[in-house]
């Protein structure tokens, strides 16, 4: 854990999503630390954590990680914090501020999924259809290096950016190959609208204006289901706004949080 900014500013909580590491906040994390304290840290099984804390039996859901979320505020113990989620870690912090809503002023969700998997009994789209996942989850398990290296730059997108592709390659690679592929399961299989309802503390959702992952219906859904949450669709695109934009990703995290106070 990291811990950067202004002593006694309102407290902002930075988590980073699937195959990545605190490194993927770098850019936005200047301009946070002027108004606020910036916690950073790596999930059990990325960046720098240790590793020898991983197990299968705590992280086979989001319930472990959820767990880790709420044990460093505890440790924190700055008093309710922003918590900023990308991709998977949007879901941890919402099942996060419904079990513990005191820990927390307020939840910026950024690209967040509450379900990979189109439902169309529901009508609701997720991106993919379950053969989808079953055919990344497998390609995964075949060959982790050669799946990292083929899905970055679509998770990414830009690809008139590729150094943006090739950054997430590599984070990925830096992943120990077994936890990633039961993070992945964690992060592709997961169903958490039922989830979203139940959210009452103040929210924003934060999408690109394209994704190829989280795509813009998914975006409204998550609008939709909690209540009295925000919604605003940066102009960025690909999945990861804190690396393609850090600059409108930082606005926008820092008018919440701003008002969240």
């Amino acid at each position: 854990m990291r811990v950067t900014g202004r002593a006694g500013a309102p407290v902002v909580v930075l988590a980073h999503g699937f195959g990545c590491d605190q490194n993927m906040w770098r850019l936005v994390v200047p301009a946070l630390e002027r108004d606020f304290t910036v916690v950073l840290f790596d999930h059990v099984g990325a960046g720098n954590s240790d590793l020898s804390t991983w197990s299968p039996e705590r992280y086979s859901t989001l319930d472990g990680y959820v767990d880790d979320v709420l044990e460093l505020c505890r440790e924190l113990a700055l008093g309710p914090v922003t918590f900023v989620g990308h991709s998977v870690s949007a879901m941890m912090g919402v099942l996060a501020a419904v079990r513990e809503p005191e820990a927390f002023a307020g939840l910026v969700l950024l690209a967040p999924s509450p379900c990979f998997i189109d439902d169309p009994a529901t009508g609701y789209r997720g991106g993919f259809s379950a053969a989808d996942i079953d055919e990344l989850l497998e390609s995964l398990d075949a060959n982790y290096l050669g799946w990292s290296g083929a899905m970055a730059p679509v998770i990414m997108g830009n690809p008139e950016r590729p150094e943006l592709g090739e950054e997430l390659t590599s984070s990925f690679c830096r992943t120990d190959p077994k936890i990633a592929r039961l993070f992945a399961r964690v992060t592709f299989l997961s169903d958490n609208r039922a989830d979203l309802a139940a959210v009452r503390v103040p929210t924003l959702v934060a999408q690109c204006s394209s994704d190829a992952i989280a795509p813009p219906e998914v975006g409204a859904f998550v609008h939709a289901q909690i209540p009295d949450s925000r919604l605003v669709t940066l102009n960025a695109t690909g999945h990861c706004p804190q690396l393609a934009a850090p600059e409108e990703t930082a606005e926008a995290i820092t008018a919440f949080a701003g008002a969240a106070r």
